[in-house]
């Protein structure tokens, strides 16, 4: 069985990383909510196994299966620019069950100004969470930069939720359930790039095809945010759009009627099942290591790269973050 791993490179994707489909097999893969339940002692054999398997040291006897395992858990669990074990909260793996149960509560508490508020605090707390958790760890965040961006983004998304109940009180009900997407939607396109705001700054790393750091760009920087932001709301959009429409026909049914108690969890068991398509198949609309040719950088970093490399390096390539 050695024979059969001397060519094998843990850190080859499975699926084809330039595919729509190949991305979303990828994500499938490592966003699995289950893995959220594996225990730390198991992670920390996958990172062992990760790390020994990229030495060429693993340990007789040792099957492909048993690696491809441990790499699943180590994607999912520890950070792909530091190797850091990643808070459990913020792992993409706990979008399902942390996103299911805040959005159900989000479209069923809507009504009222003090639910609206809380459920939005409570969303934002767990974005900004899972923003920080997926930034691209390669341009450092001050808590500074953290306290400002979670501030904004909480005050963004609670005040658009309400305003726009103040606006659409007079609106058909089916408009007034919308209004949770539109704070959600709102807040995503504050809170990922505050959050990041240093990338924006300063540059986002950038390296050859070797793995080789050769500078910072901020033009590379926008792109990458401005994908993770239309990813995030494509992520949310399915289930925070159409689930209401469901919802609304339902509760017209005389059975509905008498189970109101059930409303709540019918929801965020329906936003679970949108999640669990809708994650991986958001995360993989852009590959995760972004491709973009030298041409498209800033003019003097472009002059850097080309003194110094001349023709030899045509593209960069940067992790954009989740």
């Amino acid at each position: 069985m050695q024979a059969d791993l001397s060519g094998f490179n843990i850190d080859t994707p499975r699926w084809d990383q330039c595919t729509f489909l190949g991305r979303v097999k990828h994500f499938f893969n490592i966003t699995d909510p289950r893995t959220v339940l594996v225990p730390e002692r198991e992670l920390d054999w996958a990172k062992l196994m990760v790390e020994k398997s990229r030495m060429g040291t693993m340990p007789p006897g040792t099957q492909v299966e048993q690696l491809l395992y441990a790499k699943k858990l180590y994607d999912s669990a520890f950070h792909p620019d530091t190797g850091e074990k990643m808070n459990v909260i913020g792992r993409m793996s706990f979008q399902v069950p942390g996103g299911m149960i805040l959005t159900g509560f989000m479209l069923q508490f809507y009504r009222t100004v003090p639910a609206v508020v809380f459920w939005q605090w409570v969303n934002q707390s767990f974005n900004a969470l899972v923003n920080y958790t997926n930034r691209n760890a390669a341009s450092p965040t001050s808590i500074r930069q953290m306290a400002l961006s979670y501030f904004t983004a909480t005050t963004t998304a609670v005040a658009t939720a309400v305003g726009m109940n103040m606006l659409t009180k007079r609106a058909p009900p089916l408009v007034g359930r919308w209004v949770p997407f539109a704070a959600v939607a709102a807040a995503n396109c504050v809170n990922i790039p505050m959050m990041r705001q240093q990338e924006l700054i300063q540059g986002i790393c950038l390296k050859d095809r070797n793995h080789n750091e050769i500078g910072h760009s901020r033009r590379a920087a926008a792109i990458g945010i401005t994908q993770v932001v239309i990813s995030r709301i494509t992520m949310a959009a399915p289930g925070m759009i159409l689930l209401p429409v469901l919802m609304e026909r339902l509760e017209k049914f005389h059975f509905m009627k008498k189970v109101k108690v059930l409303h709540a969890p019918l929801q965020v068991m329906l936003c679970g099942c949108f999640l669990i398509f809708m994650v991986p198949v958001a995360c993989g609309l852009f590959p995760q290591i972004c491709e973009l040719p030298v041409s498209f950088l800033e003019p003097e970093l472009q002059d850097t790269i080309r003194a110094k490399y001349g023709e030899n390096v045509p593209y960069v390539y940067f992790n954009k973050g989740l």
